[in-house]
């Protein structure tokens, strides 16, 4: 961890005016590096208030982002994304809202991608084994165990169950 910073209020104000433009970032992030610059309590939290006023920190944007970022880079699945926005402390309103956002056509073709890439990785053995594989592997990554079933059923033309 690095070491504590004590700045002046206005100081940190402009750091996270700065860091804040870079990228979208949950109001929990916000606070922890202002914990970092040395401001706590009542101080940090006019400079977050500040912060959503100017429109600096938006919890809604940085969801929208966080979700579509997690989907197409990392080809993560709905559950895992609603887990780490969790982490960042959003509101269920701003998960359900980013999650809503995400468009069907391309949460199946990431699916799909993911499944294609295991396959590819797999050594060769017994097909049931290796569906089995792949499905634990994509409930890993988040997706929903229905829909992974439905997807590799249709992808390898086989009638696997739970």
């Amino acid at each position: 961890m690095r070491k504590l910073v004590n700045i002046t209020p206005f100081v940190a104000l402009e750091k996270m005016k700065n860091w804040c433009a870079y990228q979208e970032r949950a109001q929990s992030d916000a606070r922890q590096k202002l914990f970092l610059l040395g401001i706590k309590g009542e101080v940090a939290e006019n400079i977050i208030t500040t912060l959503i006023e100017e429109n600096f920190l938006n919890e809604e944007r940085f969801a929208l982002a966080f979700a579509r970022g997690k989907m197409r880079i990392k080809h993560w699945g709905k559950q895992k994304i609603r887990i780490e926005l969790k982490k960042h402390g959003i509101s269920e309103t701003c998960m359900k809202k980013a999650l809503k956002e995400l468009e069907d056509d391309e949460y199946m073709r990431v699916l799909d991608q993911a499944i294609e890439k295991k396959i590819r990785l797999l050594k060769v053995g017994d097909n049931r084994t290796n569906f089995y594989k792949i499905v634990n592997h994509l409930l890993s990554k988040g997706f929903e165990k229905d829909l992974v079933i439905e997807r590799l059923n249709v992808i390898l033309k086989t009638e696997y169950e739970n």
